[in-house]
Protein backbone atom coordinates (compact mmCIF):
# COMPACT_ATOMS: atom_id res chain seq x y z
CA UNK A 1 0.00 0.00 0.00
CA UNK A 2 1.68 3.32 -1.07
CA UNK A 3 1.63 6.20 1.44
CA UNK A 4 2.40 9.61 1.19
CA UNK A 5 3.24 11.12 4.58
CA UNK A 6 5.87 10.80 6.59
CA UNK A 7 4.70 8.48 9.39
CA UNK A 8 2.92 6.43 7.18
CA UNK A 9 6.28 5.44 5.42
CA UNK A 10 7.70 5.46 8.83
CA UNK A 11 5.47 3.04 10.08
CA UNK A 12 5.93 0.78 7.08
CA UNK A 13 10.12 0.63 7.39
CA UNK A 14 9.39 -0.07 10.99
CA UNK A 15 7.57 -2.94 10.35
CA UNK A 16 9.75 -4.01 7.69
CA UNK A 17 12.97 -3.53 9.85
CA UNK A 18 11.13 -5.94 12.99
CA UNK A 19 10.01 -8.56 10.25
CA UNK A 20 14.01 -8.78 9.24
CA UNK A 21 15.74 -8.33 11.98
CA UNK A 22 17.44 -5.84 10.43
CA UNK A 23 18.18 -3.38 13.23
CA UNK A 24 18.92 -5.50 16.07
CA UNK A 25 22.02 -5.98 17.84
CA UNK A 26 24.62 -8.35 17.35
CA UNK A 27 24.93 -8.55 21.12
CA UNK A 28 23.48 -8.37 23.98
CA UNK A 29 24.00 -4.54 25.60
CA UNK A 30 26.18 -3.95 22.36
CA UNK A 31 24.19 -1.44 20.43
CA UNK A 32 24.83 -2.00 17.03
CA UNK A 33 27.09 0.74 14.99
CA UNK A 34 25.37 1.01 11.47
CA UNK A 35 26.55 3.53 8.93
CA UNK A 36 24.22 4.18 5.90
CA UNK A 37 25.43 4.80 2.08
CA UNK A 38 24.47 7.90 1.23
CA UNK A 39 25.41 8.88 -2.38
CA UNK A 40 22.70 12.45 -2.18
CA UNK A 41 20.22 10.74 -4.37
CA UNK A 42 16.45 10.82 -2.92
CA UNK A 43 16.59 7.53 -2.15
CA UNK A 44 20.02 7.67 0.24
CA UNK A 45 18.41 11.03 1.55
CA UNK A 46 15.02 9.52 2.78
CA UNK A 47 17.07 5.99 4.61
CA UNK A 48 18.99 8.72 6.73
CA UNK A 49 15.67 10.60 7.70
CA UNK A 50 14.22 7.52 8.03
CA UNK A 51 16.91 5.97 10.03
CA UNK A 52 17.33 8.82 12.28
CA UNK A 53 13.97 8.64 13.46
CA UNK A 54 14.07 5.15 14.03
CA UNK A 55 17.53 5.70 15.70
CA UNK A 56 15.67 6.35 19.51
CA UNK A 57 13.80 3.23 19.62
CA UNK A 58 16.08 1.06 18.10
CA UNK A 59 19.42 2.09 20.36
CA UNK A 60 21.98 1.86 17.19
CA UNK A 61 24.77 4.21 16.76
CA UNK A 62 24.07 6.11 13.28
CA UNK A 63 26.85 7.28 11.02
CA UNK A 64 27.34 7.83 7.28
CA UNK A 65 29.66 7.21 4.61
CA UNK A 66 29.92 8.41 0.75
CA UNK A 67 31.72 6.74 -2.01
CA UNK A 68 33.29 9.86 -4.18
CA UNK A 69 33.94 7.06 -7.14
CA UNK A 70 35.72 10.43 -9.46
CA UNK A 71 33.84 9.38 -12.29
CA UNK A 72 32.18 12.45 -12.83
CA UNK A 73 34.44 15.38 -12.24
CA UNK A 74 32.94 18.18 -10.96
CA UNK A 75 29.10 17.03 -10.67
CA UNK A 76 30.92 14.20 -8.17
CA UNK A 77 32.24 16.90 -5.89
CA UNK A 78 29.06 18.22 -6.17
CA UNK A 79 27.46 15.30 -4.44
CA UNK A 80 30.26 15.14 -1.70
CA UNK A 81 29.74 18.56 -0.89
CA UNK A 82 26.42 17.88 -0.53
CA UNK A 83 26.38 15.38 1.58
CA UNK A 84 28.80 17.23 3.99
CA UNK A 85 26.63 19.65 4.56
CA UNK A 86 23.46 17.59 5.05
CA UNK A 87 25.64 15.51 7.75
CA UNK A 88 26.60 19.19 9.28
CA UNK A 89 23.11 20.14 9.62
CA UNK A 90 21.81 16.68 11.19
CA UNK A 91 25.09 16.13 13.19
CA UNK A 92 26.07 12.88 12.10
CA UNK A 93 29.57 11.84 11.36
CA UNK A 94 30.57 11.28 7.54
CA UNK A 95 33.30 9.02 6.25
CA UNK A 96 34.23 9.98 2.96
CA UNK A 97 35.80 7.42 -0.15
CA UNK A 98 37.87 8.08 -2.80
CA UNK A 99 38.92 4.75 -5.38
CA UNK A 100 43.45 5.69 -4.02
CA UNK A 101 41.98 5.07 -0.15
CA UNK A 102 40.92 1.45 -0.91
CA UNK A 103 43.66 0.46 -3.27
CA UNK A 104 41.22 0.70 -7.02
CA UNK A 105 42.56 3.51 -9.51
CA UNK A 106 40.05 4.77 -12.19
CA UNK A 107 40.06 2.77 -15.28
CA UNK A 108 39.15 4.98 -18.82
CA UNK A 109 35.76 3.32 -19.25
CA UNK A 110 34.89 2.68 -15.67
CA UNK A 111 30.93 1.07 -15.96
CA UNK A 112 28.58 0.01 -13.33
CA UNK A 113 30.52 -3.10 -12.31
CA UNK A 114 33.50 -1.29 -11.60
CA UNK A 115 31.73 1.44 -9.38
CA UNK A 116 29.93 -1.24 -7.23
CA UNK A 117 33.04 -3.31 -6.81
CA UNK A 118 34.34 0.01 -5.26
CA UNK A 119 31.70 1.01 -2.99
CA UNK A 120 31.78 -2.50 -1.92
CA UNK A 121 35.23 -2.66 -1.29
CA UNK A 122 34.84 1.18 0.84
CA UNK A 123 31.91 -0.94 2.88
CA UNK A 124 34.20 -3.71 3.49
CA UNK A 125 37.05 -1.06 4.68
CA UNK A 126 34.34 0.68 7.26
CA UNK A 127 33.34 -3.43 8.54
CA UNK A 128 36.98 -3.51 8.93
CA UNK A 129 37.30 -0.38 11.32
CA UNK A 130 34.03 -1.37 13.53
CA UNK A 131 31.60 -0.90 11.08
CA UNK A 132 28.79 -3.52 11.86
CA UNK A 133 26.43 -3.11 9.44
CA UNK A 134 26.02 -0.93 6.56
CA UNK A 135 22.39 -0.06 5.38
CA UNK A 136 21.97 0.57 1.63
CA UNK A 137 18.97 2.56 -0.17
CA UNK A 138 17.68 -0.28 -2.11
CA UNK A 139 14.11 0.02 -2.87
CA UNK A 140 11.00 -2.21 -4.44
CA UNK A 141 11.70 0.22 -7.44
CA UNK A 142 15.49 -1.10 -7.72
CA UNK A 143 13.96 -4.42 -6.79
CA UNK A 144 11.56 -4.79 -9.74
CA UNK A 145 14.85 -3.56 -11.56
CA UNK A 146 16.54 -5.82 -10.64
CA UNK A 147 13.96 -9.13 -11.37
CA UNK A 148 13.36 -7.79 -15.18
CA UNK A 149 16.99 -7.51 -15.45
CA UNK A 150 18.20 -11.05 -14.22
CA UNK A 151 14.82 -12.71 -16.17
CA UNK A 152 16.11 -11.40 -19.05
CA UNK A 153 19.23 -12.31 -18.58
CA UNK A 154 18.43 -15.64 -17.64
CA UNK A 155 18.09 -16.48 -14.28
CA UNK A 156 16.53 -19.46 -11.94
CA UNK A 157 14.84 -19.33 -8.36
CA UNK A 158 17.70 -18.15 -6.61
CA UNK A 159 17.90 -15.14 -9.10
CA UNK A 160 14.46 -14.16 -9.00
CA UNK A 161 14.46 -13.62 -5.55
CA UNK A 162 16.14 -10.69 -6.31
CA UNK A 163 17.60 -8.49 -3.33
CA UNK A 164 17.61 -9.95 -0.30
CA UNK A 165 16.51 -7.71 2.99
CA UNK A 166 20.33 -8.55 4.88
CA UNK A 167 23.30 -10.42 4.49
CA UNK A 168 26.53 -10.47 7.02
CA UNK A 169 27.07 -7.22 7.31
CA UNK A 170 24.70 -5.76 5.00
CA UNK A 171 21.01 -4.46 5.83
CA UNK A 172 18.06 -2.85 3.18
CA UNK A 173 15.88 -1.26 5.10
CA UNK A 174 13.97 0.33 2.08
CA UNK A 175 12.92 -2.42 0.34
CA UNK A 176 9.25 -1.93 1.11
CA UNK A 177 9.28 1.59 -0.19
CA UNK A 178 8.88 2.59 -4.05
CA UNK A 179 11.18 5.30 -5.19
CA UNK A 180 8.19 7.61 -5.08
CA UNK A 181 7.82 7.18 -1.74
CA UNK A 182 11.15 8.37 -1.14
CA UNK A 183 10.75 10.90 -2.99
CA UNK A 184 7.61 11.79 -0.75
CA UNK A 185 9.83 11.48 2.71
CA UNK A 186 12.68 14.05 1.03
CA UNK A 187 9.35 16.69 0.74
CA UNK A 188 7.91 16.14 3.82
CA UNK A 189 11.52 16.42 5.50
CA UNK A 190 12.22 19.53 3.55
CA UNK A 191 15.37 17.73 2.27
CA UNK A 192 16.75 18.44 -0.89
CA UNK A 193 18.85 15.56 -2.70
CA UNK A 194 20.85 15.49 -5.85
CA UNK A 195 20.30 13.55 -9.52
CA UNK A 196 23.19 11.44 -10.65
CA UNK A 197 22.91 12.32 -14.46
CA UNK A 198 24.21 8.87 -15.69
CA UNK A 199 20.67 7.89 -14.28
CA UNK A 200 19.05 10.26 -16.63
CA UNK A 201 20.40 8.63 -20.20
CA UNK A 202 19.92 5.69 -21.30
CA UNK A 203 23.83 4.00 -22.04
CA UNK A 204 23.11 1.39 -19.31
CA UNK A 205 20.66 -1.72 -19.10
CA UNK A 206 19.26 -0.72 -15.86
CA UNK A 207 18.48 2.78 -16.93
CA UNK A 208 16.12 1.22 -20.11
CA UNK A 209 14.41 -1.04 -17.90
CA UNK A 210 13.68 2.12 -15.29
CA UNK A 211 12.36 4.48 -18.31
CA UNK A 212 10.93 1.97 -20.99
CA UNK A 213 10.22 -1.24 -18.93
CA UNK A 214 8.65 0.04 -15.52
CA UNK A 215 6.41 2.73 -16.84
CA UNK A 216 5.21 0.16 -19.48
CA UNK A 217 4.19 -2.13 -17.20
CA UNK A 218 2.75 0.67 -14.48
CA UNK A 219 0.24 1.36 -17.57
CA UNK A 220 -1.32 -1.91 -16.98
CA UNK A 221 -1.51 -1.96 -12.96
CA UNK A 222 -0.10 1.47 -11.31
CA UNK A 223 0.80 -1.52 -8.08
CA UNK A 224 3.26 -3.18 -11.10
CA UNK A 225 6.57 -1.96 -9.00
CA UNK A 226 5.52 -3.48 -5.70
CA UNK A 227 4.02 -6.70 -7.33
CA UNK A 228 7.43 -7.62 -9.01
CA UNK A 229 9.15 -7.24 -5.89
CA UNK A 230 6.59 -9.34 -3.62
CA UNK A 231 7.28 -11.90 -6.26
CA UNK A 232 10.95 -11.56 -5.50
CA UNK A 233 9.78 -11.91 -1.26
CA UNK A 234 7.73 -15.22 -2.45
CA UNK A 235 10.24 -17.08 -5.25
CA UNK A 236 13.22 -15.80 -1.67
CA UNK A 237 11.53 -17.69 0.39
CA UNK A 238 10.94 -20.60 -2.24
CA UNK A 239 15.15 -20.62 -2.25
CA UNK A 240 15.81 -20.89 0.96
CA UNK A 241 13.79 -23.84 1.33
CA UNK A 242 15.48 -25.32 -2.10
CA UNK A 243 18.77 -24.00 -0.33
CA UNK A 244 18.52 -26.34 2.79
CA UNK A 245 17.75 -29.32 0.55
CA UNK A 246 20.61 -28.45 -1.53
CA UNK A 247 22.91 -28.66 1.25
CA UNK A 248 21.82 -32.09 2.66
CA UNK A 249 22.13 -33.17 -1.09
CA UNK A 250 25.59 -32.17 -1.26
CA UNK A 251 26.26 -33.41 2.19
CA UNK A 252 24.73 -37.03 1.55
CA UNK A 253 27.15 -36.89 -1.77
CA UNK A 254 30.22 -35.88 -0.20
CA UNK A 255 30.35 -38.40 1.91
CA UNK A 256 29.06 -41.48 -0.57
CA UNK A 257 32.25 -41.31 -2.93
CA UNK A 258 33.18 -44.45 -4.73
CA UNK A 259 35.90 -46.48 -3.05
CA UNK A 260 38.57 -45.68 -5.98
CA UNK A 261 38.56 -41.90 -6.70
CA UNK A 262 39.90 -40.18 -10.15
CA UNK A 263 43.20 -39.02 -9.46
CA UNK A 264 42.48 -35.48 -9.81
CA UNK A 265 39.92 -36.11 -7.62
CA UNK A 266 41.80 -37.67 -5.08
CA UNK A 267 44.13 -34.78 -5.77
CA UNK A 268 41.89 -31.79 -5.18
CA UNK A 269 40.14 -33.48 -1.99
CA UNK A 270 43.55 -33.60 -0.07
CA UNK A 271 44.23 -29.88 -0.94
CA UNK A 272 40.52 -28.93 0.71
CA UNK A 273 38.52 -28.65 -2.47
CA UNK A 274 34.67 -30.23 -3.05
CA UNK A 275 34.42 -34.00 -4.32
CA UNK A 276 31.07 -35.53 -4.44
CA UNK A 277 29.53 -38.81 -5.36
CA UNK A 278 27.46 -38.57 -9.12
CA UNK A 279 24.59 -40.96 -7.74
CA UNK A 280 22.61 -38.98 -5.75
CA UNK A 281 23.33 -36.07 -7.86
CA UNK A 282 22.01 -37.94 -10.57
CA UNK A 283 18.95 -39.18 -8.89
CA UNK A 284 18.09 -35.57 -7.47
CA UNK A 285 15.00 -33.48 -8.02
CA UNK A 286 16.00 -31.51 -11.07
CA UNK A 287 15.31 -28.25 -8.81
CA UNK A 288 17.46 -29.51 -6.07
CA UNK A 289 20.10 -30.78 -7.95
CA UNK A 290 20.12 -26.88 -9.34
CA UNK A 291 19.64 -24.86 -6.39
CA UNK A 292 22.48 -27.25 -5.29
CA UNK A 293 24.92 -26.43 -8.42
CA UNK A 294 23.90 -22.56 -8.02
CA UNK A 295 25.45 -22.68 -4.51
CA UNK A 296 28.92 -24.21 -6.44
CA UNK A 297 28.75 -21.54 -8.69
CA UNK A 298 28.06 -18.59 -6.57
CA UNK A 299 31.40 -17.76 -4.77
CA UNK A 300 33.23 -18.62 -8.21
CA UNK A 301 31.57 -16.10 -10.61
CA UNK A 302 27.83 -14.64 -11.43
CA UNK A 303 25.56 -17.80 -11.39
CA UNK A 304 23.81 -17.19 -14.90
CA UNK A 305 20.98 -20.02 -15.83
CA UNK A 306 23.49 -21.21 -18.72
CA UNK A 307 26.40 -21.90 -15.96
CA UNK A 308 23.63 -23.79 -13.92
CA UNK A 309 22.49 -25.74 -17.04
CA UNK A 310 25.81 -26.49 -18.26
CA UNK A 311 26.75 -28.17 -14.99
CA UNK A 312 23.12 -29.98 -14.81
CA UNK A 313 24.37 -31.41 -17.82
CA UNK A 314 27.94 -32.43 -16.97
CA UNK A 315 26.37 -34.04 -14.32
CA UNK A 316 23.74 -36.25 -15.95
CA UNK A 317 26.74 -37.27 -18.64
CA UNK A 318 28.74 -38.14 -15.95
CA UNK A 319 32.33 -37.33 -17.41
CA UNK A 320 33.80 -34.11 -19.27
CA UNK A 321 34.41 -30.80 -17.48
CA UNK A 322 33.01 -27.58 -17.67
CA UNK A 323 35.55 -24.13 -17.61
CA UNK A 324 33.73 -21.67 -15.17
CA UNK A 325 36.44 -18.89 -14.87
CA UNK A 326 40.26 -18.94 -15.91
CA UNK A 327 41.09 -20.44 -12.98
CA UNK A 328 38.18 -22.62 -11.65
CA UNK A 329 36.33 -25.45 -13.29
CA UNK A 330 34.15 -28.61 -12.24
CA UNK A 331 34.96 -32.29 -13.37
CA UNK A 332 33.20 -35.29 -13.72
CA UNK A 333 34.31 -39.47 -14.08
CA UNK A 334 34.11 -42.34 -12.80
CA UNK A 335 31.04 -41.73 -10.24
CA UNK A 336 32.70 -38.87 -9.00
CA UNK A 337 32.26 -34.71 -9.41
CA UNK A 338 34.58 -32.26 -8.14
CA UNK A 339 35.80 -28.81 -8.54
CA UNK A 340 39.26 -28.39 -9.33
CA UNK A 341 42.14 -25.43 -10.02
CA UNK A 342 43.32 -25.22 -14.03
CA UNK A 343 46.72 -25.52 -14.29
CA UNK A 344 46.36 -23.18 -17.19
CA UNK A 345 44.90 -20.53 -15.48
CA UNK A 346 44.58 -16.80 -17.25
CA UNK A 347 47.41 -14.50 -16.25
CA UNK A 348 46.27 -10.96 -15.49
CA UNK A 349 45.55 -8.23 -17.19
CA UNK A 350 45.61 -10.95 -20.41
CA UNK A 351 42.36 -8.47 -21.92
CA UNK A 352 39.85 -10.91 -24.29
CA UNK A 353 39.61 -14.45 -21.89
CA UNK A 354 35.68 -16.51 -21.80
CA UNK A 355 35.42 -20.10 -20.89
CA UNK A 356 33.87 -21.49 -24.18
CA UNK A 357 30.93 -23.83 -24.57
CA UNK A 358 30.57 -25.72 -27.70
CA UNK A 359 26.74 -25.35 -27.37
CA UNK A 360 24.35 -25.17 -30.32
CA UNK A 361 22.86 -21.25 -30.47
CA UNK A 362 25.68 -20.05 -27.76
CA UNK A 363 27.48 -16.78 -29.20
CA UNK A 364 30.10 -14.90 -27.86
CA UNK A 365 31.38 -11.46 -28.37
CA UNK A 366 35.20 -10.81 -30.12
CA UNK A 367 37.14 -8.26 -30.18
CA UNK A 368 37.03 -5.69 -33.09
CA UNK A 369 33.32 -5.70 -33.04
CA UNK A 370 32.97 -9.50 -34.57
CA UNK A 371 30.76 -11.90 -32.81
CA UNK A 372 31.28 -15.81 -32.55
CA UNK A 373 28.02 -18.06 -32.96
CA UNK A 374 28.17 -21.81 -32.73
CA UNK A 375 26.46 -24.22 -34.49
CA UNK A 376 26.48 -28.14 -33.53
CA UNK A 377 25.34 -29.88 -37.27
CA UNK A 378 24.40 -33.05 -37.33
CA UNK A 379 25.34 -35.74 -39.62
CA UNK A 380 25.88 -36.49 -42.67
CA UNK A 381 28.45 -33.84 -42.80
CA UNK A 382 28.44 -33.93 -46.90
CA UNK A 383 24.76 -32.63 -47.08
CA UNK A 384 24.99 -30.04 -44.21
CA UNK A 385 28.02 -28.27 -46.03
CA UNK A 386 26.64 -27.58 -49.15
CA UNK A 387 25.53 -24.88 -48.63
CA UNK A 388 28.46 -23.28 -46.68
CA UNK A 389 31.04 -21.22 -48.64
CA UNK A 390 34.25 -22.57 -49.48
CA UNK A 391 35.99 -19.99 -46.84
CA UNK A 392 33.81 -21.34 -43.90
CA UNK A 393 35.41 -24.56 -44.32
CA UNK A 394 38.34 -23.84 -42.09
CA UNK A 395 35.71 -22.96 -39.21
CA UNK A 396 34.40 -26.57 -39.02
CA UNK A 397 35.62 -29.23 -36.94
CA UNK A 398 34.93 -32.97 -36.02
CA UNK A 399 32.48 -32.05 -32.72
CA UNK A 400 33.13 -35.50 -30.82
CA UNK A 401 37.40 -34.72 -31.19
CA UNK A 402 36.94 -31.15 -29.47
CA UNK A 403 34.55 -32.39 -26.80
CA UNK A 404 36.41 -35.35 -25.75
CA UNK A 405 40.11 -34.33 -26.32
CA UNK A 406 39.37 -30.82 -24.95
CA UNK A 407 37.02 -30.40 -21.82
CA UNK A 408 37.96 -27.29 -20.97
CA UNK A 409 38.68 -24.61 -23.89
CA UNK A 410 38.46 -21.19 -23.65
CA UNK A 411 38.35 -18.48 -26.14
CA UNK A 412 41.50 -15.70 -25.46
CA UNK A 413 44.21 -13.71 -26.52
CA UNK A 414 47.67 -15.07 -26.72
CA UNK A 415 49.46 -15.86 -23.64
CA UNK A 416 53.39 -16.63 -23.40
CA UNK A 417 53.70 -20.36 -24.32
CA UNK A 418 51.50 -20.58 -27.14
CA UNK A 419 51.67 -23.62 -29.33
CA UNK A 420 49.98 -23.93 -32.58
CA UNK A 421 49.92 -26.75 -35.15
CA UNK A 422 47.74 -25.20 -38.57
CA UNK A 423 46.04 -27.60 -40.78
CA UNK A 424 48.14 -28.41 -44.14
CA UNK A 425 51.52 -27.92 -42.11
CA UNK A 426 53.78 -30.79 -40.94
CA UNK A 427 54.59 -29.59 -38.05
CA UNK A 428 53.42 -27.49 -34.91
CA UNK A 429 55.52 -24.65 -33.49
CA UNK A 430 55.16 -21.73 -30.94
CA UNK A 431 52.64 -19.82 -31.52
CA UNK A 432 54.60 -16.20 -31.44
CA UNK A 433 56.61 -18.03 -34.61
CA UNK A 434 54.25 -19.10 -36.72
CA UNK A 435 52.34 -15.82 -36.36
CA UNK A 436 55.33 -13.92 -37.77
CA UNK A 437 56.02 -16.66 -40.60
CA UNK A 438 52.01 -16.33 -41.30
CA UNK A 439 52.70 -12.32 -41.66
CA UNK A 440 50.41 -11.08 -39.18
CA UNK A 441 50.62 -7.43 -38.75
CA UNK A 442 52.79 -7.17 -35.07
CA UNK A 443 49.91 -4.54 -34.68
CA UNK A 444 47.04 -7.24 -34.50
CA UNK A 445 48.59 -9.78 -32.78
CA UNK A 446 47.74 -8.91 -29.10
CA UNK A 447 44.18 -9.04 -29.54
CA UNK A 448 43.52 -11.46 -32.42
CA UNK A 449 40.91 -14.26 -30.33
CA UNK A 450 41.98 -18.47 -30.35
CA UNK A 451 40.34 -21.51 -29.13
CA UNK A 452 42.42 -22.82 -26.84
CA UNK A 453 43.24 -25.87 -24.22
CA UNK A 454 45.47 -24.94 -21.74
CA UNK A 455 49.08 -23.60 -24.49
CA UNK A 456 47.91 -25.82 -26.98
CA UNK A 457 46.20 -23.34 -29.78
CA UNK A 458 43.05 -24.91 -31.24
CA UNK A 459 41.43 -22.55 -33.45
CA UNK A 460 43.08 -19.02 -34.56
CA UNK A 461 40.63 -16.09 -35.57
CA UNK A 462 41.05 -15.77 -39.62
CA UNK A 463 43.09 -19.37 -40.05
CA UNK A 464 40.88 -21.68 -38.74
CA UNK A 465 41.57 -24.67 -36.75
CA UNK A 466 44.34 -26.73 -35.92
CA UNK A 467 45.44 -29.94 -37.62
CA UNK A 468 43.58 -33.07 -37.06
CA UNK A 469 40.51 -31.81 -35.92
CA UNK A 470 39.20 -31.29 -39.29
CA UNK A 471 35.67 -32.98 -39.94
CA UNK A 472 35.59 -36.54 -42.14
CA UNK A 473 32.93 -38.63 -43.33
CA UNK A 474 33.28 -40.56 -40.48
CA UNK A 475 32.43 -37.46 -38.91
CA UNK A 476 28.59 -37.90 -36.56
CA UNK A 477 28.55 -34.21 -35.39
CA UNK A 478 30.24 -30.59 -36.82
CA UNK A 479 31.27 -27.49 -34.75
CA UNK A 480 30.69 -24.52 -36.93
CA UNK A 481 32.19 -21.32 -35.94
CA UNK A 482 30.22 -18.51 -38.02
CA UNK A 483 31.80 -15.29 -37.73
CA UNK A 484 29.60 -12.50 -38.28
CA UNK A 485 29.79 -8.57 -37.54
CA UNK A 486 27.90 -6.88 -35.06
CA UNK A 487 26.17 -4.75 -37.83
CA UNK A 488 24.75 -8.53 -39.10
CA UNK A 489 23.40 -9.39 -35.84
CA UNK A 490 21.73 -6.07 -35.20
CA UNK A 491 20.50 -6.36 -38.61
Amino acid sequence: MKHDDFSGILQCVRAFCEAEALLTPLAAGKPLHLAAAVSGGADSMALLHLLLALQAESGFVLSVCHVNHGLRGETADRDEAFVREACAELGLPLRVFRPAEVGFTVPPHAGEDWARRLRYACFEQLRQEGIDCIATAHTASDQAETLLFRLARGTGLHGAGGIRPKRPGYCRPLLGLTRAETEAVCTARGQRWVTDETNTGDDYARNRLRHAALPALGSVNEAAEENLARFCEKAARADAYFARQAATLLEEAGQRLPPKLPAGARYVREAGEGVWALEPLQKADPLILETALHSLTAPVRDAEEKYIRLLAALVRRGSGAVQLTGEIRFRAGEGTFWREKTPDACPKNTGFYEPFFPTDGAEYPLPGGQKLKIRVVPAPFEEKIQGVHKKDLKNQADYAKITTLYPALVLRCRQPGDRFHPAGRGVGKELRKWMNEAGIPPRQRAGLPLLAAGSEVLWVHGTGFAAGLAPDTGSTLVLQLELQTMEEVES
